[in-house]
């Protein structure tokens, strides 16, 4: 199997700029909602060594990039945070948690609006078409990985995004019983990636296309 070098770096430099705004919006809103110690480690910024978790930046990456598999996920490790300083102990970890999808969203969003620009001035002959090809390819991964980040992130499983919103709707006894899921909720959330990813993409990407093409074609 022949390996394009210069897509494998395209996707994987895309995913690792996209976890590294992930994981900087999580370490910013919990300093906004009160409790320092992401700052204190250094998680506000996007600097990928302060972000890297060997598996699932690096190995599971590469791996799914590798052997052709139809979706580009991974995750950085966790940013932590002090529930006792938070300002509201029940709601905050859910911005928290949603800050992280929330940076990828808008990420996407101001992609597809990029890509609006792009095709209005390859239209009008202002870029040549070799530019607007290869500005269109870099713009098209960052919303695919994107999206699979937001997706892949509101899984609601443990240590993923989705499951603080998830819990903050639970009774405290079932919260215990999602909270006991974490030593297995990668594993869970791998295994259903897929089938989720399949069901949710399709509707997400046409939304993001009609605002890139929207009216022009």
């Amino acid at each position: 199997m022949k390996i394009d070098i210069g897509l494998v770096a395209l996707q994987y430099f895309t995913l690792l700029f996209s976890l590294c705004v992930h994981e900087a919006a999580h370490a910013a809103m919990a300093d906004a909602r009160g409790d320092s110690t992401a700052r204190f480690l250094g998680r506000v910024t996007l600097d990928p060594r302060k972000h890297a978790d060997p598996l699932g930046t690096v190995i599971l990456p590469l791996l799914s990039i590798v052997s052709g598999f139809s979706f580009l996920f991974g995750w950085a490790k966790p940013v932590p945070f002090n529930p006792l300083n938070l300002k509201n102990r029940k709601l905050d970890p859910v911005w928290i948690a949603l800050a992280g999808p929330g940076s990828n969203l808008v990420i996407a969003v101001i992609c597809a609006l990029v890509m609006r620009v792009l095709i209005v001035l390859a239209v009008n002959d202002y870029i040549s078409e070799d530019l607007f090809q290869a500005l269109g390819l870099v713009f098209g991964q960052l919303i695919l990985v994107n999206v699979v980040l937001i997706l892949f992130n509101m899984i609601p499983v443990p240590p993923l995004d989705g499951h603080y919103l998830l819990k903050y709707f639970l009774p405290p006894n079932l919260e215990d019983v999602l909270e006991r899921i974490g030593p297995f909720g990668i594993i869970i959330a791998i295994v259903v990636a897929r089938p989720w990813l399949d069901f949710a993409m399709d509707p997400v990407l046409r939304a993001l296309q009609y605002l890139s093409i929207g009216g022009l074609v």
